[in-house]
């Protein structure tokens, strides 16, 4: 009650401050409450959209603090987590560990470590990003550290800016190649640079936003989750390196929400034509251009439910198409208008529904279509390009502080590819949808438990499965009748538990034990080995046991 009193006191004395800053999706325990909330029916929420603003955190926070069916661990969370979101909320944050400053404008602090300031029209923070992991079993010990700074600030009641760089170091083995199946972050790593073992990649993210009291508009560089699921998402994972965009989104009504972005994807496909060889020999190799636009439309026909659909197109080999840029288009169609009689785009479609209804149980599907054919259904050996994803959570149903989680996910041949390289569903080479890509299954179970606001335990298993490995080639015969779901060319058994603890806000220690069995199988002439060299890194390949721990500070 104290807790609640002290919101509304700073709710009826000041607005909360506009803040374009997106969470980002790797801080998954935020993203975890506040779904959390969403199936107890405390919140309402669209998940299906990732990134948070970091002001929608908090009015989803500060909604929540309202609440008098929170229990006593979700109380203690709510104001944990809303320790983080001082700058929304229009005031500093309270520190342990002070080097100057004052709780009126401006703040140098070691503890939570940042410079902070805010007055009556601006207000900044700057935070540091800290991080180590280390990773051990039988075949490797290696390590992997991070560092950089998180920057985020606001000008009046409207503008938002924001700004993350980090530089990741791996000091031994690459964990997220664009070919390994994993759900690890991605980045464009340089590789045994200087003779050293491992890599290193740096990763710079931000963005300016425009917010007013239904909606956002802005340019930022940033990562896109979209879709349901707990396990990696089907339709936009968000795994792969960021790329900039221009960003909408609209909540104009209750019963309505819109998004849509047009970004700008890497290729790396030579164009051969723009590459040139400079007066001193050196050859400049030039990219083909490649974009995407994509939108979604959601609509809450009652309390509880997610109705989602939407588009999507690649397309290369031009310059920014204006008819794109219109975000409330059916992409397809204007393809076929401006290719007319040449190759058409690369063009997608999707579907997400997410339902709430009974409390504390999220029922949810993602569909993903890259080609449809209604002739196809009839025929048993023919299939469309399709992902699909079903599951469900249940939260703190008969035993308080506890998720049970269970999903499936199925992708037919061909899905996500293309026979054009700068047009396939990817960027800097890496997926944008499903990690485990095409012709693909897998199971995923998880049960965790809340000892406290800021610790908790889960265990999980997925089993996974990649068949055959198909190419998609020009004028393919049997493009949509290879067989699918046959032949095993790899698969991944793993049992994980994991325990996190999260001392102050946006820190976390946790420590990690996987039990894994990861295999590859001769198949289409090609051995095991070159399968699990293509899709897994070597300390993962085969049976291990394996631990994980590490330390950080920011996401």
């Amino acid at each position: 009650m104290k807790t609640i009193i002290t919101i509304l006191l700073i709710l009826f004395s000041c607005n909360l401050f506009s803040q374009g800053a997106y969470q980002h999706i790797n801080n998954t325990d935020i993203y975890e409450f506040l779904d959390e909330l969403a199936n107890d029916g405390i919140i309402q929420l669209n998940t299906t959209i990732k990134p948070y603003t970091r002001t929608l955190i908090t009015q989803k926070l500060v909604e929540a603090s309202k609440s008098n069916n929170l229990n006593d661990r979700q109380k203690k969370e709510v104001d944990f987590y809303l320790k983080d979101y001082y700058q929304e909320l229009g005031k500093l944050p309270a520190v342990k560990l002070k080097v100057f400053g004052n709780d009126t404008t401006s703040k140098l602090a070691i503890l939570p470590p940042g410079v902070f300031y805010k007055d009556n029209q601006f207000s900044f923070t700057i935070k540091p990003i800290l991080g180590y992991k280390y990773i051990a079993n039988s075949k490797n010990k290696m390590y992997e550290s991070w560092g950089g700074a998180d920057a985020y600030a606001s000008v009046g009641n409207h503008w938002g800016f924001y700004a993350s760089l980090r530089d990741n170091y791996q000091n031994k083995e690459i964990q997220a190649l664009p070919s390994y199946f994993t759900l690890e972050q991605g980045g464009n790593y340089k590789v045994n640079e200087g003779g050293r073992a491992g890599g290193d990649y740096s990763e710079m993210r931000g963005g300016i936003n425009y917010i007013w009291n239904w909606g956002e508009i802005g340019i930022v560089k940033d990562n896109v989750q979209w879709g349901e699921g707990y396990h990696g998402t089907n339709i936009f994972s968000g795994r792969i390196p960021s790329f900039a965009m221009i960003k909408l989104h609209m909540n104009p009504a209750k019963w309505f929400d819109f998004n849509y972005y047009h970004g700008w994807l890497v290729s790396e496909v030579i164009d051969s034509n723009r590459s040139y060889t400079t007066s001193n020999d050196s050859y400049r190799a030039v990219y083909h251009n490649k974009f995407i636009a994509a939108n979604m439309f959601t609509f809450y026909p009652w309390k509880g439910l997610n109705l989602s659909i939407g588009n999507s197109i690649i397309y290369s080999d031009m310059d920014v198409q204006l008819a794109y840029l219109i975000p409330v288009m059916f992409f397809k169609s204007i393809d076929h208008t401006l290719n007319h009689g040449i190759d058409n785009q690369n063009s997608q479609m999707f579907v997400s529904v997410s339902s709430r209804n009974i409390k504390h149980l999220h029922l949810y599907t993602s569909i993903y279509v890259d080609e449809f054919s209604v002739k196809r259904i009839t025929e048993a050996t023919k299939y469309n390009f399709v992902s699909e994803k079903i599951g469900f959570r249940v939260s703190n149903w008969l035993i308080k502080n506890t998720e049970l989680t269970s999903e499936f996910t199925r992708t037919y041949p061909m899905t996500y590819l293309h026979y054009i390289p700068s047009l396939t569903f990817t960027s800097n080479q890496f997926n944008l949808g499903n990690y485990l890509r095409d012709n693909s299954k897998e199971i995923f179970v998880s049960l965790a438990y809340k000892l406290k606001a800021n610790l908790s335990i889960k265990a999980s298993y997925n089993y996974a499965i990649h068949y055959n490995d198909y190419q998609y080639t020009y004028n393919d015969p049997i493009v949509d009748a290879h067989s699918f779901f046959k032949d095993k060319t790899w698969t991944n058994g793993s049992f994980i538990f994991n325990v996190s603890w999260k001392p102050i806000p946006n820190a976390q220690l946790f420590i990690e034990y996987m039990n894994s069995n990861i295999s590859g199988y001769d198949v289409d002439g090609k051995t095991a080995q070159y399968y699990l060299d293509l899709f897994t890194p070597n300390y993962l390949q085969g049976k291990n046991n394996t631990i994980t721990t590490g330390i950080n500070y920011g996401f």
